[in-house]
């Protein structure tokens, strides 16, 4: 359930007088006897927790039935135990607790937000411990969220940006379990049933399979009381095995669909980063200069100031526990598409070639440092760091070295990343647009 549920009026004056969060807080992380994986952090100032409970039960999970995952996910708290979901909005709203559940292609979870009031916190936990343990995935839930979900899929292919996103990732992955969008496609959510996703739940929401992470004004013994409560009664489960990497590209491929559209959406890349990869700092911030600051990246000013082929240009890199994508992508007018596309290869072969300037990598750096402690302002934010460090099993301390990773990194180990790492000979590129019907 995505919608949020209110905060008691009390707790606005609480946020208003509340201090900052540290830049840099200390992770707490211990298993407990009942192989529950547990991430704490406490803060004080405010009378809430945040916790996440992570699932390695990702769209790259899905196997062959594309949108499983995500499906599971959007029915977990339509109904669980003797509750429907108006019965969990009410039970939650009436407590001042706030709950969501997502998928990426990694992970599935479950957020919950609450009041630390005793009272308040036992009927939040009570009830998100019932949608992760006993859903009720009702049929007329499932053909409601398929039907609205099967809507979504139909209006993504009106849309040209979601199509060359597609596009580019089967070209770039192949069969690789990252090539599927994660809500699937009309044919295989069409062939899902209720069956697949208790199927699914039983498999992958498991007590070897989750981590908690719990971050509020809570103590180590009181965080653990809540996950275990939260994650104690699943099926003890196994960890699914790891997923294959994907194969690399060895040759440039291209690939254009027509679509009535008086732009031309283009991407290129390639294969790039795994999270914990040993060349992540010196790319991040090689590609913050060329293409991931706005609108002073070298390709948003070779591209869009230079030469006013696009009003926006960019590249990025996305991280996956495998390696995700390196991505340059723009809109153009149809007929300069060809041009534009030139500028953006040029831009990204130079920059490969010399790396930064002195200037350009120092002003990167303080953008950047600057702009990390913005990511831990507040107990959610720095709830789902915490949980993107526990589940890429990155070090403890990624928080408080972040910064000085960042300033140690030189132009020369950003120019020796990029070239190893991007091969302008083995670039994916993906164009949709140009005018013609499909």
């Amino acid at each position: 359930m995505s919608a949020k549920y209110p905060l008691f009026g009390l707790l606005v004056m609480w946020l208003c007088v509340s201090p900052p969060l540290s830049a840099a807080p200390a992770i707490d992380h211990w298993t407990t006897p009942k192989d529950i994986a547990i991430y704490h952090v406490p803060t004080q100032g405010l009378p809430l927790v945040d916790v996440r409970v992570v699932f390695d039960a990702g769209s790259a999970r899905d196997d062959r039935q594309f949108g499983l995952a995500a499906m599971t996910s959007a029915l977990l708290d339509t109904g669980a135990a003797d509750w429907n979901a108006d019965a969990i909005a009410s039970r939650l709203d009436g407590v001042g607790a706030q709950l969501g559940t997502g998928v990426s292609r990694d992970m599935a979870w479950l957020s919950l937000r609450s009041l630390t009031l005793p009272d308040k916190l036992a009927i939040a936990l009570e009830t998100a411990e019932a949608i992760l343990t006993h859903p009720r995935f009702e049929q007329t839930d499932f053909e409601r969220e398929r039907q609205r979900a099967l809507v979504a899929i139909q209006q993504r292919g009106e849309s040209p940006d979601e199509l060359a996103d597609i596009a580019f990732n089967r070209l770039l992955y192949g069969d690789h379990p990252y090539a599927h969008p994660e809500e699937g496609f009309t044919e295989t959510l069409t062939a899902l049933s209720r069956d697949d996703l208790i199927r699914f739940h039983q498999q992958y929401y498991t007590r070897r399979n989750a981590l908690v992470v719990v971050v509020g004004d809570v103590s180590r013994a009181e965080a653990e009381t809540m996950a275990e409560r939260l994650v104690g009664g699943l099926p003890v489960g196994e960890v699914p095995p790891a997923l294959t990497e994907p194969p690399a590209k060895t040759a440039a491929a291209s690939e254009k669909t027509a679509y009535p559209s008086e732009q031309t959406h283009v991407l290129i890349g390639t294969l790039g980063l795994k999270v914990n990869d040993p060349d992540y700092f010196p790319l991040y911030v090689g590609n913050h200069i060329l293409g991931g600051s706005g609108l002073v990246s070298l390709i948003s000013e070779e591209i869009r100031e230079k030469r006013g082929l696009s009003y926006s240009a960019h590249s990025y890199f996305y991280p996956h526990r495998e390696a995700g994508p390196w991505i340059v992508g723009l809109q153009t007018r149809n007929e300069k598409a060809g041009e534009a596309l030139q500028v953006a290869l040029d831009t990204v072969s130079g920059f490969i070639q010399r790396g930064p300037s002195t200037t350009e990598l120092e002003a990167a750096k303080q953008n950047i440092v600057g702009g990390f402690v913005l990511r831990l302002d507040s107990n959610q934010k720095l709830t789902e760091q915490v949980a993107g460090i526990a589940f890429y099993r990155r070090p403890l301390d990624y928080l408080s070295t972040y910064t000085a990773k960042v300033n140690a990194v030189t132009r020369e180990d950003i120019r020796q990343a990029f070239a190893r790492r991007i091969d302008p000979a083995k670039l994916q590129t993906v164009l949709v647009g140009g005018g013609a019907k499909p």
